[in-house]
C-alpha cells in the first residue's frame, strides 16, 4: 500500500502538523491538507503551552498529553524536554497514579501490549503483531502494586507507558525501541471487578505455578523476538518482584527498578546528604518504615556501597533496621518474608518512636505507601537526636509521601534535610530561609541506565552497575544545589545526568567483559550521538 500524505498526518513518529515546509507539502502530497501558515517547532511548543494551561486539572492535563504523544511524538518529546520541570509531573509521578485509577474511563486508543492467561501458548506469535523489530527496552507490570496504590491490575499500563516517554525524554532512547507491557492475571480489587468500563480481566488474580509459567512463557518469547532487549520489572509485588529477579537476571537482560533503581536513586541522595549533614557514610545508621522491595532494594545496594568503605557485610547490615506494620522485624517473629529476614535483628518487638529512640539513626527513609506517617512526632524526635538529620520520604504519588516537604521543613525550622519520591514545590520558611526539596524520583537513575546497556549491548545488568549509577548521579548534586537543601541535581540537567549515569553503566559493563559493542574512542560521545532528538 502506498504511503500518502493523509496517512503521514496520522503516523506520530513522522507528523509534524503545521511545521511540514512548503516543499514538504508539496513533495509528500501534503498540499491541501494543512492550512497555509508554517509554524516551527517552537511555535508549536507555544500552542500546545497554551492548551495545556487552559485545562482545569492535572488529570486534564495527562490526558491531552497523552493524545499529543498519539498525534506528533517529536512534539511531545520536545515540550518533555525542554519543560521537564513543569511536564514530567503530569506525565509521570503524581498524576500518572489518578491516571492508572481512571485508566479504562479516559481511555482513548490502545498503547503497548497486553498478555493474559489465554494467551498461553501463543505469546511468541503474539509479539509479531508489534509493528517494530528492534525493540530495546521493555517495561512490564503486572499492576499488582501500582506505586503506593496497590493492586489496579490492567490498569496498571498506565506505568510503564509513562516509564517509557522518561526513557526517551531523559535519556533519549528511541521511542520506537520501547516496549510498554502489561501481564494482565486479574485483579483482587473489587472495585475494579465491578466497574463495568474496566478493560483488565475480570478474574481474580491468577496465583502460583501457572502464574510463574505465564511469565516465564512472555519473558522467553521475548527473548526469541527482541534477543538485545533489556527488560524492566515494574511494580510487582514484593514476593514476586524478588522470586522474578532471581529467577531471571542470571540468564536475561534485565532489573527490577522498584529494588535496584530506588536503591541507586537513594544511596545518591545519602551519599549527597553526608556532604550536608558532616556524617561519615561508613558511620551512618539508617532505620526504615517500610520493609518491601524498596526499602530493603535501598539497604542491599547500600551494604554493597559500605563494603566499598570498608566494612564486612556482616557489619554494614547491622546499620540497619526496618519497622514494618507489625513493628520492628526481629528475628523472633513467628514469619518472616525472606527479603526482610537478612536485617532482622535480635531484640525485643518496639514501634517507630521507640526505635529511634534506642538505635539513634541518622537517616530516616520511609517506603511504606501510607501519608502521615512521619508524624511531628517522629520529625521531633529525630532533629532532637542530631542537629541535620536526614529524612527521605519515598512513597508515590505525592498523596502516599509519609509527610510533606513543608511539614519536614517548618517542624524542624529547616534542619531536615529532605527528599521525597514525588515532586514538592521550593519554599519559604518565615524567617526568609529559601529550601527547594530533593525529588529521589527513580526517574533520576532508570533512563541513565537503559541508556549505557542499549548503547554498549550489555549482557546482563549488574549490582556493579547501579553502585556507579548512584556515584555518577551524587557526583553531579553541585554546592549550589547542597546549599538550598537539595540533594539531587535539578531536574532540568536530566538528560545530562542520564548521559553520566549511562556512561558510568557502560564503563562496568566494559570493565566486567559484559558488552558486546566494541568499546568506543569515548563512551560518552559514543552515547551523546546515540540520544533521540526530537527537534524537527
Amino acid at each position: 500500500m502506498t504511503t500518502t500524505g493523509f496517512d503521514l498526518l496520522r503516523n506520530p513518529s513522522h507528523n509534524k502538523g503545521t511545521a511540514f515546509t512548503e516543499g514538504e507539502r508539496h513533495a509528500l502530497g501534503l498540499r491541501g491538507l494543512l492550512p497555509d501558515r508554517v509554524n516551527s517547532q517552537s511555535d508549536q511548543v507555544h500552542r500546545v503551552l497554551e492548551n495545556l494551561h487552559r485545562k482545569e486539572s492535572d488529570l486534564e492535563r495527562y490526558i491531552f498529553l497523552i493524545g499529543l504523544q498519539d498525534r506528533n511524538e517529536r512534539l511531545f518529546y520536545r515540550l518533555v524536554c525542554d519543560y521537564i520541570d513543569d511536564v514530567m509531573p503530569l506525565v509521570y509521578t503524581p498524576t500518572v497514579g489518578q491516571a492508572c485509577r481512571e485508566f479504562g474511563h479516559i481511555f482513548r486508543r490502545p498503547r503497548g501490549f497486553y498478555v493474559s492467561p489465554e494467551d498461553r501458548g501463543h505469546v511468541r506469535a503474539m509479539l509479531d503483531n508489534w509493528p517494530e523489530r528492534d525493540v530495546r527496552v521493555i517495561v512490564v507490570t503486572d499492576g499488582e502494586r501500582i506505586l503506593g496504590l496497590g493492586d489496579l491490575g490492567a490498569n496498571g499500563m498506565g506505568i510503564p507507558i509513562g516509564k517509557l516517554s522518561l526513557y526517551t525524554a531523559c535519556a533519549g532512547i528511541d521511542p520506537e525501541r520501547c516496549l510498554p507491557v502489561q501481564i494482565d492475571v486479574g485483579t483482587e480489587n473489587e472495585a475494579l471487578l465491578d466497574d463495568p468500563l474496566y478493560l483488565g480481566r475480570s478474574h481474580p488474580r491468577l496465583r502460583g505455578a501457572a502464574y510463574y509459567a505465564l511469565v516465564e512463557e512472555f519473558v522467553d518469547a521475548v527473548q526469541d523476538a527482541f534477543p538485545r532487549a533489556l527488560i524492566q520489572f515494574e511494580d510487582f509485588q514484593t514476593p514476586n518482584a524478588f522470586a522474578l529477579l532471581e529467577r531471571f537476571r542470571p540468564r536475561v537482560l534485565c532489573f527490577n527498578d522498584d529494588i535496584q533503581g530506588t536503591g541507586a536513586v537513594a544511596l545518591a541522595g545519602l551519599y549527597a546528604a553526608t556532604r550536608i549533614s558532616g556524617a561519615a557514610m561508613s558511620d551512618l545508621r539508617i532505620l526504615f518504615l517500610g520493609a518491601g522491595s524498596a526499602a530493603t532494594g535501598i539497604a542491599d545496594l547500600v551494604v554493597a556501597a559500605l563494603r566499598e568503605e570498608g566494612l564486612d557485610e556482616a557489619e554494614a547490615r547491622s546499620r540497619f533496621w526496618f519497622v514494618d506494620s507489625s513493628r520492628l522485624v526481629v528475628r523472633s517473629r513467628a514469619q518472616v518474608a525472606a527479603h526482610k529476614r537478612r536485617y532482622a535483628v535480635d531484640q525485643a518487638p518496639m514501634g517507630l518512636l521507640e526505635a529511634i529512640e534506642t538505635h539513634r539513626p541518622q537517616a530516616l527513609i520511609g517506603a511504606t505507601g501510607h501519608s502521615g506517617t512521619f508524624t511531628e512526632e517522629v520529625v521531633g524526635k529525630m532533629v532532637g537526636l542530631h542537629e541535620r538529620p536526614i529524612l527521605f520520604a519515598l512513597s508515590n504519588p505525592t498523596s502516599r509521601a509519609e509527610c510533606t516537604a513543608e511539614q519536614a521543613y517548618r517542624w524542624t525550622d529547616g534542619r531536615v534535610i529532605f527528599a521525597s519520591g514525588s515532586p514538592f514545590s521550593p519554599l519559604e520558611l518565615p524567617g526568609g530561609s529559601r529550601w527547594r526539596p530533593g525529588q529521589g524520583n527513580n526517574a533520576y537513575v532508570f533512563p541513565g541506565v537503559g541508556l549505557g546497556v542499549v548503547g554498549a549491548e550489555v549482557t546482563e545488568v549488574t549490582d556493579a552497575m547501579f553502585l556507579a549509577a548512584a556515584h555518577a548521579l551524587a557526583n553531579l548534586v553541585r554546592p549550589e544545589d547542597l546549599a538550598n537543601g537539595a540533594v539531587y541535581p535539578p531536574l532540568s540537567s536530566i538528560r545530562e545526568v542520564s548521559l553520566a549515569i549511562g556512561t558510568a553503566v557502560a564503563e562496568v559493563a566494559y570493565e566486567a567483559g559484559l558488552a558486546r559493542a566494541p568499546r568506543p574512542a569515548s563512551i560518552r560521545d559514543h552515547l551523546a550521538g546515540l540520544m533521540y532528538d526530537p527537534r524537527y
